[in-house]
């Protein structure tokens, strides 16, 4: 291509992406300006007035124009850059297992960190719940390829099957924990038996309308549930038999080991708890998908018809994932029902699954540490803009928006197989002639 066509090519494209970031712009104006740009108030007077907040959206289209261009230019650079090699890809496995044993060791030493208070646990606490949610569901998503859209649904199986086991009939935290998992694997087949000839689309439609059913059986049940008021007096867990009271006394923890009495005691217990089911989740995820199991899964995700045709059992194999993930959100929802000491269906809704669907895809599908950095990023990095206000959700969307442009494919992504040929092996002429291949 000669000088002269390359010069003519350029303002070409450059007229282009200045179009098509122009009519981005417009479609950003269209939508700013209801939502943004008029907003009902009340007057000192007490009336509802409608303000006006064009500055505002002013803003917020001039950035939906710079970021177009910008992620015009950002394809354009990567189209000319040569394509990712192996090494690279083996530069980002090798940079996730160094980041893994950092991130484990900031987790064990959290609550001596100097500074660390009730906020900080609590947080903590929050990130590990989501990171074993992710886990599971990345089980039945990441590993076996189900798009599973009402994955809360088992959460709140767990959750409620703890609550009434503890309330009912007295049994301790260590008792239900493994009761309410096999239940929420229960409810997991059942889900699994009618999705089973289904893929895709039709697949994310039914999962979504179970965890809907489930929610409205959890409303509308007042007998055993409590309908929209919940379940309250959920039993503490206790430590060995110790329980943390404020006042301490006989057969408490503080008393126990003598020291003083502190509230901060249960929370430091509940989050070495939750961690420990965390690491629980990630150690099981990890051993089966090195497993016979784990290797089905991962053709089921890549191709069912391949996997059907090399006699692989696709009912099991799907049924083994919806079970494994329901199970370990059964455990999640235990803990989540002990913490808080209160559940109600309004802690399980659609969002809270569109939440853990997120972290799994934008950590990466099948990446277990991907997960992790996703889950502090998305529940963690949301705390650092509490203070935006109504401005909060706009900036989440926005980083979540970067996050898939920058890497489509999550911060860890590889779906690279259990078991790989790392090379091209030759065939012999003589294992392929007529009659010997």
């Amino acid at each position: 291509m000669s000088a002269t066509t390359e010069a003519g090519a350029r303002p070409s494209a450059m007229a282009a992406a200045l179009k098509d970031a122009a009519i981005t712009a417009l479609v950003a104006l269209g939508l700013f300006v209801p939502i943004v740009g008029l907003r009902t108030d009340v007057s000192p007077s007490g009336t509802l007035m409608l303000r006006q907040r064009w500055g505002d959206v002013a803003i917020l289209v001039a950035i939906a124009f710079a970021g177009r261009l910008a992620l015009l230019a950002w394809r354009a650079f990567r189209g000319d850059a040569k394509p990712a090699s192996a090494a690279h890809a083996e530069t980002m496995r090798k940079a996730g297992r160094t980041v893994a044993p950092i991130l484990l060791g900031l987790a064990i030493v959290l609550p001596f960190i100097p500074g660390t208070g009730r906020y900080e646990l609590d947080l903590g606490i929050l990130v590990l719940t989501y990171v074993m949610l992710g886990w599971g569901l990345n089980i039945v998503v990441g590993l076996a390829g189900l798009l599973d859209l009402g994955y809360v649904a088992f959460y709140a199986v767990g959750a409620y099957s703890y609550a009434l086991l503890a309330t009912t009939f007295g049994l301790s935290f260590w008792v239900c924990l493994p009761l309410a998992g096999i239940l929420a694997a229960f409810w997991g087949i059942l889900l699994g038996f009618p999705v089973l000839r289904l893929r895709g689309d039709y697949l994310a439609i039914v999962t979504l309308a179970f965890g809907e059913i489930i929610r409205v059986v959890l409303i509308n049940w007042a007998s055993l549930t409590g309908g929209p008021n919940g379940i309250t007096g959920i039993p503490r867990p206790s430590f060995f038999g110790l329980t943390f009271s404020a006042g301490g006394g006989p057969g408490s923890f503080a008393d126990f080991f003598g020291i003083e009495p502190s509230p901060t005691h249960r929370v430091v217990f509940l989050y070495y708890l939750i961690l420990a089911l965390a690491l629980l989740t990630n150690w099981i995820s990890i051993r089966l998908r090195r497993q016979p199991l784990g290797r089905a899964w991962e053709a089921l995700r890549e191709d069912e018809i391949a996997c059907r045709a090399l006699g692989i059992n696709v009912t099991t194999t799907k049924l083994t994932a919806f079970a494994l993930g329901a199970m370990f959100a059964g455990f999640a929802g235990s803990f989540f029902a002990t913490r808080q000491g209160f559940i109600s269906p309004e802690s399980f809704t659609f969002i809270e699954s569109a939440i853990i669907l997120a972290i799994v895809v934008l950590g990466g599908m099948g990446s277990q540490i991907g997960i992790a950095l996703a889950a502090l990023v998305m529940i963690g990095g949301f705390e650092v803009f509490r203070d935006l206000d109504e401005w909060r959700m706009l900036v989440f969307g926005g980083a979540m928006v970067l996050i898939m442009v920058v890497r489509p494919r999550g911060l860890v992504g590889h779906r690279t197989p259990t078991v790989a040929l790392r090379e091209r092996r030759s065939i012999g002429a003589e294992h392929v002639a007529e009659g010997h291949g």
